[in-house]
């Protein structure tokens, strides 16, 4: 029963894992650019639905969140965009430049305090199969399913969708078609943001205590994610996600039996797996091999 609840509470964490690391592939695809200032986008995001919670209820919190990592995500790819530069290494690197600035901002705001994001769930639990799991873990894991759903079904179903992969596989003769890769980049990183203010919100939710101003790295917890399952691959992020967290909620749930490999096991869990998979398969379980000719 202990693990079927601990598979349970794993799939659901790894529904929000799975939202962040989709962010960051997202990102990557229409830019070549890691985002490594997704951690102060989801922040940022999340702060607005906390805020702006008590005063229109929590729905519309959450699109304004939402809609503030967009934009947050979208001022990012500008000024990436701004530096001319071709150099995906020196664009990833301004990416933490801006990270410490934003966090810096966010830590002075947020305080000492610990945030709520006034979900309806709050700490309510539900029973399923004989276990007893959080309502917002669930809630985490019917959104986390939705919004996948509806990014795959625009992502491979509407003319935008088209001109995104098109974008992503052949950059240059996709210019030549006519389509217009600064939209195609402002929306890559608005979408990877609006995701981030989502999983943030969730991440925020019960078990955890709210939002404090270190919430922000825990998207770096998605890192092990897109590199499991491929930087190039939306499915592998998903997949990625859902291996990350059945992992990191196996651990923390056998931590009495695994304390001979030290304390917090369960943070280190899935970097040994990131570890196990790159030396089987460098380009991840689904990403794309890359074929040099000699």
């Amino acid at each position: 029963m202990k693990l079927l609840q601990l598979l349970l509470l794993g799939v659901s964490l790894g529904s929000i894992y799975a939202l962040i690391a989709l962010g960051f592939v997202v990102i990557y695809k229409g830019t070549k650019v890691i985002n490594l200032a997704h951690g102060s986008v989801l922040l940022a995001g999340a702060y607005a639905v906390a805020v702006l919670s008590p005063h229109t209820g929590f729905l519309p919190a959450l699109a304004l969140g939402a809609l503030v990592s967009a934009v947050c995500a979208a001022l990012i790819e500008r000024l990436v965009a701004a530096t001319r530069s071709h150099d995906h290494l020196v664009l990833t690197i301004l990416t933490i430049g801006v990270d410490i600035l934003l966090a810096t901002e966010l830590a002075r705001r947020i305080g000492s305090k610990v945030l709520t994001m006034g979900d309806p769930w709050g700490d309510g639990r539900v029973e399923i199969l004989g276990t007893v799991l959080p309502a917002a873990r669930l809630a985490a894991t019917g959104v986390g399913v939705l919004l996948i759903a509806v990014f795959f079904l625009v992502f491979r179903r509407t003319d935008f969708g088209v001109r995104m992969r098109a974008s992503a596989d052949d950059p240059r003769t996709a210019a030549l078609m006519g389509i217009d890769q600064r939209r195609v980049a402002l929306a890559s990183w608005a979408i990877g943001g609006a995701l981030a203010c989502v999983a943030g919100v969730f991440l925020a939710g019960f078990p955890n205590p709210g939002l404090d101003q270190t919430s922000g790295l825990i998207a770096l917890n998605a890192i092990p994610a897109i590199i499991i399952g491929g930087l190039d691959s939306t499915e592998g992020a998903i997949l990625g996600g859902l291996i990350v967290g059945v992992t990191q909620t196996l651990a923390d749930g056998n931590a009495s039996s695994l304390h001979f490999l030290g304390e917090g096991f369960g943070t280190v869990a899935p970097y040994v797996v990131m570890l196990a998979v790159l030396m089987w398969r460098p380009s991840g379980l689904l990403g794309s091999k890359e074929l040099n000719r000699v």
